[in-house]
């Protein structure tokens, strides 16, 4: 007998993701607490989150495959969550402007059997961003929900020059590698 596979997110983009590549799952929103310890480094902090939202889930759903993501963006190291206002996302945009950050998936797998916990890292690059541009940019609200400020999927597009690495980590999601890794279970 098959094992249900639930996502514990209520992302969208990891939805579709998860659809794409053709897996057959439900959703269940993690209701899980997201407070980490101080000095948690950044794939850490994805792991851990990811951890933290799978078990959630599958507490209610033993019987089931558990898919927990999160996604973190960081630049010289430090975390940069999902701005509150326009101060917050502003300071943002200037700090990623010109230059390379990190995005780090954390992902976890978990059932009766077994819990898998693997983070994937792509590197981006933005284009010099002119005040004007990051101003435009924030009045299309596209920033809010989003670590880091930006969507690489949605208008944010306009604002990188370049990836290396899995460009789907940074939408939320290593696809590939977690399809891989649900064929072990």
């Amino acid at each position: 007998r098959m094992k249900k596979i639930i996502l514990a997110s209520a992302s969208p983009r990891r939805k579709e993701l998860l659809t794409l590549a053709g897996v057959n799952f439900t959703v269940e929103d993690a209701d899980a607490d997201e407070n980490l310890e101080d000095g948690v480094t950044p794939d850490e902090a994805a792991k851990q989150l990811a951890e933290i939202k799978a078990r959630a889930v599958f507490e209610q759903h033993a019987d089931s495959i558990v898919i927990g993501a999160d996604t973190v963006v960081a630049v010289d190291g430090k975390i940069l969550g999902k701005p509150k206002n326009y101060e917050e996302a502003n300071e943002m945009l200037n700090l990623l402007s010109g230059r390379k950050h990190f995005v780090f998936t954390g992902v976890c797998l978990m059932s009766q059997e077994k819990t898998t916990v693997f983070c994937q890292k792509t590197a981006v690059e933005f284009y010099p961003l002119s005040q004007n541009e990051i101003d435009e940019y924030i009045a299309s609200n596209d920033c809010y929900d989003k670590a880091g400020g930006y969507g690489i999927q949605t208008n944010g597009c306009v604002l990188v020059k370049g990836i290396e690495g899995d460009y789907f980590n940074v939408v939320g999601l290593p696809v590939a590698e977690t399809v891989r890794a649900l064929k072990e279970f």
